[in-house]
């Protein structure tokens, strides 16, 4: 691996880490989130000091070149991370359902109030 492709593996990942803790402070990412992130900044780090043992780890799992295992395990992480948007967004959508239908008992309640209020008057 060339020393220009080290530099910028570990400039991506030190970036990486910036930005996860710069969101994860002002509270734009969950932390189960962010762990991933790190995670996945500390793998680009190891990979960018240690590239012979990814290559033995690609050639042990029947990858010609190590970019192949490289662009599926990337395309796993976005996989990944599509089904925990995709199960978050599901449950946001729940919970706005319940917010809709508490919010037009409580509206209805509300109007039955202000209806027996005007007619004892």
């Amino acid at each position: 691996m060339s020393t220009k492709l080290v530099i910028t593996l570990v400039a991506v990942s030190i970036l990486l880490i910036i930005l996860t803790t710069h969101f994860l402070r002002k509270g734009r990412i969950p932390e189960k989130y962010a762990i991933l992130w790190y995670c996945f900044a500390i793998i680009v780090l190891v990979m960018s000091f240690f590239p012979n043992f990814f290559s033995f780890i690609a050639k042990k799992l029947g990858f010609q070149l190590m970019s192949n295992m490289v662009i599926l395990l990337l395309l796993g992480v976005l996989f990944l991370l599509v089904m925990a948007l995709t199960i978050m967004m599901a449950g946001q959508k729940k919970k706005t359902t319940m917010l809709i239908q508490e919010v037009s008992i409580l509206k209805e309640k509300l109007e039955k109030e202000s209806s027996k209020k005007n007619n004892e008057k």
